[in-house]
């Protein structure tokens, strides 16, 4: 019988086996370029991650299409994600230390901060690769499919590129290297700090949106059997998922406001973005896990639970005194450009106590419209007042004579979205679920977002986006509520 059909199968192979040797031998090159300073070690450790990085784009199309062993196939090549991850982004760490030390004795602030942020990147992949393997492990045997959720399909497609970006930059040794390909090489290990800042900030809140879908996916059945009859056990271990992305709502509203106090503004906003995104995850994983409905083991009486006070903090601390410090903070950074004391004060202290109102009647509201907010959600309220911002910061650096204007539309804008919150009449259609329904729809929203972050007009897309969300209920207050399907 011909062995024409064996050739794609040895191709798989040496995809999924082949990584693992390529990193192995990169990690070999990174040592010794930190021990001898020599570039020709550098250019054979990119040479090979970036081979490594093409098996991982491409094996899994084949792994998908040529049987019998593509199941097999599959298996492997997790576990050679997980053998490369394993190596790569704690290498990539140890080169950022040894860079901020040996290559850049004279580092600045925001050097350093990178290089923590690195840290955190590469252990957050790490938890995150671990927690899967345990998710899956726990309900593959129960007969579920693996999970085909877009933060994961988007977390596969960057973790080797970015992990051989910061490969690249981590172990860059200045001077020396020449051709064309080597000039490129150089030109992405020196980009700009706030380029590689938003870059680990976009793939953090990736990360974690891949386990808050991993969670949302397995929870429930991982705990089944663990908990037995005991419903109440079973829903304080399952609340630990939401509450923790919870906490990680309000951690990332606290760095947005450190990024806005060094001047990153684009990078707080980011922050901000990612806040919004774990503020709709905790909620989808909540109800994913069954813990919205009363147990059946308890009388119902008590109205305040851990889950919604977490919620109603980190909501506060991320969608009303986040915003509210961090318009204060810009214009204070341009006081030449912006309006007349003291109505920046004014403006951030309305916001964030009109905001807080805004929370405490959604927590007493016992009357809620399904699929719809009454009054702007603090969420869309947050990310409308720091867009104008973003073009307010800009046009003040370049010096243009539309700044002026750019701070008056702040300060309208602050105190529309203030006055929008609490006006509870209104109806907004709740946008998560609206995604949710419609994916192609959030697709193409998440496409332009991510096209627009590196250039100048980012501000006015989100901007666009989120006016025309506050006025959406002229065209929504007639829709009948809907709930997602599948839910």
């Amino acid at each position: 019988m011909p062995n024409h059909s064996t050739l794609p199968q040895k191709l798989t192979a040496l995809l999924v086996y082949g990584r693992p040797p390529l990193v192995f031998g990169g990690m070999l090159c990174a040592i010794a370029v930190m021990w001898s300073r020599d570039l020709d070690f550098y250019k054979i450790g990119v040479f090979l991650l970036l081979v490594a990085m093409c098996f991982e784009l491409t094996v899994s199309w084949f792994a998908a299409r040529f049987p019998p062993h593509a199941t097999m196939a599959n298996l492997a090549d997790r576990v050679m994600d997980k053998i490369v991850s394993a190596t790569l982004f704690p290498l990539v760490a140890v080169g950022m230390m040894w860079r901020l030390i040996f290559v850049l004795p004279d580092h600045s602030r925001p050097e350093m901060l990178h290089a923590i942020l690195v840290l955190i990147v590469c252990i957050t992949v790490l938890i995150r690769d671990n927690f899967a393997h345990f998710m899956r492990s726990s309900a593959n045997p129960k007969g579920v499919e693996a999970e085909t959720i877009e933060f994961t399909r988007l977390r596969v497609m960057v973790a080797a590129p970015i992990g051989v970006l910061l490969y690249i930059h981590a172990f860059y040794l200045p001077g020396g290297i020449g051709g064309s390909i080597s000039a490129l090489i150089t030109s992405l290990a020196l980009l700009p700090t706030r380029i590689y800042l938003i870059i680990e900030i976009l793939f953090l809140i990736i990360n974690f949106g891949s386990i808050g879908g991993l969670c949302r996916k397995y929870g429930t059945m991982v705990l089944n059997e663990v908990c037995h009859e005991d419903d109440v056990l079973r829903r304080k271990i399952l609340a630990f998922f939401p509450n923790t992305l919870t906490v990680f709502n309000a951690l990332l509203g606290i760095l947005a406001v450190l990024f806005t106090q060094q001047g990153w503004l684009r990078q707080a906003y980011l922050f901000v973005i990612g806040a919004a995104i774990f503020d709709k995850l905790d909620g989808a994983v909540a109800r994913k896990l069954g813990l919205t409905a009363p147990s059946t083991q308890t009388d119902g009486t008590s109205a305040i639970t851990l889950g919604g006070l977490l919620d109603d903090i980190a909501d506060g601390i991320s969608f009303c005194l986040a915003p509210a410090l961090i318009f204060h903070m810009t214009m204070a950074e341009y006081p030449e450009f912006a309006i007349a004391k003291p109505w920046p004060m004014v403006a951030a202290t309305t916001y964030a106590l009109l905001g807080l109102a805004r929370l405490i009647y959604f927590s007493l509201d016992r009357t809620p419209i399904p699929g719809f907010f009454k009054g702007m959600p603090t969420t869309a309220s947050a990310l409308l007042v720091v867009a104008p911002l973003l073009m307010f910061k800009q046009a003040a650096i370049e010096g243009q004579s539309s700044v002026y204007l750019w701070g008056i539309i702040c300060f309208l804008v602050m105190m529309t979205a203030s006055i929008a919150m609490n006006l509870y009449p209104v109806r907004y259609l709740h946008i998560g679920r609206t995604m949710d329904r419609n994916p192609w729809f959030a697709r193409f929203c998440v496409f332009l977002l991510l096209v627009s972050i590196f250039s100048p007009y980012f501000g006015f897309l989100t901007m666009t986006y989120l006016l025309l969300y506050l006025l959406s209920p002229i065209f929504t207050r007639r829709m009948e509520p809907k709930p997602p399907q599948g839910s």
